[in-house]
């Protein structure tokens, strides 16, 4: 290299460096989504090894399918490393625009960037990413989702004003790292310990699954023979741990009160049962809102940085009324 071409180089480079700096240059922008009849979608889901997922899923493939378009789908298994490479597989099959579900908020932090770098945008939906390492507007899209951090609070002030003397709180959370995990505890710990007269005895995370939750579940009711409240992060741990209550000998309902968050329907015919005190619904059907806000995107309208679902509540006032409704 000649010294003027090296000169030219560092001072291309430095002005590059400039324009990331001021978020005006071009490969810094979020990718745009052309006006097309047809598109190639991918939809990244975490995992289907529980209704709330497998009615996310038939969602999306139900409203890909009614806009006709192709919808390459994939099922990370509930590894965050193969979500990433699932990501980067659509990249390589060169998707339209990707639907991603995160399964952690970090580790899907690469997957995201690698669409961005390859020009195809991204919506997060149900779980975000973490925002200190991506933005929405600036590296996604936006995200599609509950407001998590509320969910647990509408569940803490439910219990506040029904516990009836109960107190001693065992809490189930979701899958580490995640971000309903994350938010559901901090909605429900700062709110119940705001009420007062409340104690968390434990806390520890069933990954939102069924059996885990109910081994959770069975060891910490061994371990506090006191608690006579169990809080879940979804329905599946909230199901187990009523299997782990009644294997104690004890009444779901009556002894030990449930809560959950979700709404299923299992859930919610747990609730018009009264082996479930209430439960806060997370909306799965994600199809309608998901395309609504891709085609937005394509006419070129701002998108807000957080499209937000709308969630039930259900206790023993209406859950036998709702239940033909929940998914």
């Amino acid at each position: 290299m000649t010294e003027f071409s090296r000169r030219t180089f560092m001072m291309s480079a430095a002005a590059l460096s400039a324009l990331a700096a001021s978020g005006k240059v071009a490969f810094a922008e979020l990718p745009k989504l052309a006006k097309k009849d047809k598109y190639k979608v991918g939809f990244a889901q975490t995992e289907s090894n529980n209704p709330w997922r497998i009615a996310q899923t038939n969602s999306m493939k139900e409203h890909a399918e009614k806009n006709g378009y192709q919808l390459v789908y994939t099922d990370a298994a509930s590894s965050a490393a193969k979500q990433v490479a699932d990501v980067n597989s659509m990249i390589a099959q060169g998707v339209d625009l990707i639907f991603l579900a995160p399964r952690e908020e970090k580790p899907l932090i690469p997957a995201v960037m690698a669409a961005k770098k390859a020009g195809i945008p991204v919506i997060l939906l149900d779980r975000n990413v973490d925002p200190s390492l991506a933005k929405p507007g600036e590296d996604y899209v936006t995200f599609i989702g509950s407001d998590f951090i509320q969910e647990g609070q509408r569940v803490a002030e439910w219990l506040a004003k029904n516990a009836n003397g109960k107190s001693k709180i065992i809490e189930l959370e979701g899958t580490t790292g995640s971000s309903p995990a994350n938010d559901r505890k901090k909605g429900f710990d700062d709110a119940i310990n705001k009420a007062g007269g409340f104690t968390i005895l434990a806390s520890q995370t069933g990954d939102f699954a069924r059996d885990k939750g109910r081994q959770v579940a069975e060891a910490l009711l061994q371990a506090h023979p006191d608690a006579d409240i169990v809080y879940a992060h979804n329905d599946e741990m909230a199901i187990g741990a009523i299997s782990a209550i009644e294997a104690a000998g004890k009444v779901a309902g009556k002894d030990i009160i449930v809560l959950s968050i979700d709404g299923g329907k299992e859930a919610v015919g747990l609730c018009a049962e009264g082996k479930i005190a209430a439960v806060v619904e997370c909306n799965p059907r994600f199809g309608p809102k998901a395309f609504e806000t891709m085609a937005r995107y394509a006419k070129g309208e701002t998108i807000e940085p957080w499209v937000k679902n709308v969630d039930k509540f259900y206790d023993a006032t209406n859950a036998k009324a709702e239940l033909a409704d929940a998914y």
